[in-house]
């Protein structure tokens, strides 16, 4: 891999080395850097050793050497976890830098940011859209909060994992990933519906799906998940569960706000009711089969 994206190696920690963030660490590696990982379930963070990371037995351990630490979790109850109860922070130096990468509410990423602050350590909330193949190709949707010098400071390391956008002040890159899991997580359910609709009438599903496609109806959802729903191929790529997750995020957070967002609200239970049946720990594109079954289709 070039590394351009990365003129001189950074010492980086990475928390949380799940679907998304071992592909990156991984990346990180390659790109050069001086890598340190942690991950609740150790043998993940050892399997890292063979591409140049140093794996660490606690979180605080990780991040006694880095001048940036990416967090990449389940939520924000893990990431309060892993920061504030199990370490991490008391290994931060002061003047370093927290990236954190997980998906969570706004005001959590500002409680964080603000708890963090006191240590005399920057916060960036940098959440991303992409999944496991941006992930591990280099392409991720990066959208960061936070101020403008901590964002470029953390630019080159960034760069490496995908396209990194500066979008506001801390919180705001929360907003920029809960606007995205709002399209994504409708879309997905009018891209079922859709194709649903004209199998029960007769058509090709598979054919209406390339008959669209290129029109207005065209989108990355149509073309992947699409293609999912029509091969009724729901192996977990991202799984309904943390779909709902978002989703419930974005409802708290627009009754914080006081924004009506009743369509995020349908769907929100629409993905509720798919996990309540089973489907919670396949891909999100299973909410086909949520309403295949209310259709009699399965």
């Amino acid at each position: 891999m070039s590394q351009l994206n990365a003129p001189s190696p950074v010492n980086v920690a990475v928390l949380g080395l799940g679907l998304m963030g071992t592909p990156m660490a991984q990346r990180l590696c390659a790109a050069g850097h001086s890598v340190h990982v942690w991950n609740r379930t150790a043998s993940k963070a050892l399997a890292l050793q063979a591409h140049g990371a140093t794996a660490h037995p606690t979180p605080g351990q990780a991040t006694q050497q880095a001048d940036i630490t990416i967090t990449m979790l389940q939520d924000g109850p893990a990431v309060e976890d892993v920061l504030f109860h199990q370490g991490a922070a008391k290994g931060l130096r002061p003047g370093s830098l927290v990236v954190d990468m997980s998906s969570i509410q706004p005001r959590q990423a500002r409680d964080h940011a603000a708890r963090l602050a006191a240590l005399q350590v920057a916060c960036l909330d940098a959440p991303v859209s992409g999944g496991t193949v941006g992930a591990e190709a280099g392409t991720l949707a990066i959208m960061a909060g936070g101020r403008a010098a901590d964002f470029e400071r953390a630019l080159p390391v960034l760069q490496v994992m995908g396209r990194a956008t500066h979008v506001g002040p801390l919180g705001s890159g929360q907003l920029a990933k809960l606007a995205n899991q709002m399209i994504v997580g409708i879309t997905i359910g009018a891209v079922a519906e859709a194709l649903l609709f004209a199998a029960r009438g007769g058509a090709d599903m598979g054919k209406v799906r390339e008959a669209i496609s290129g029109g207005f109806a065209e989108s990355r959802i149509l073309q992947v998940h699409g293609q999912r729903m029509v091969e009724r191929d729901f192996a977990k790529r991202a799984a309904v569960t943390v779909q709902l997750k978002d989703m419930r995020n974005a409802m708290a957070t627009a009754q914080e706000t006081g924004f009506e967002a009743p369509i995020t609200q349908l769907f929100a239970q629409l993905f509720e009711q798919a996990a309540e049946h089973g489907l919670g720990d396949l891909d999100h594109s299973a909410l086909f089969m949520e309403l295949a079954s209310r259709n009699g289709m399965n």
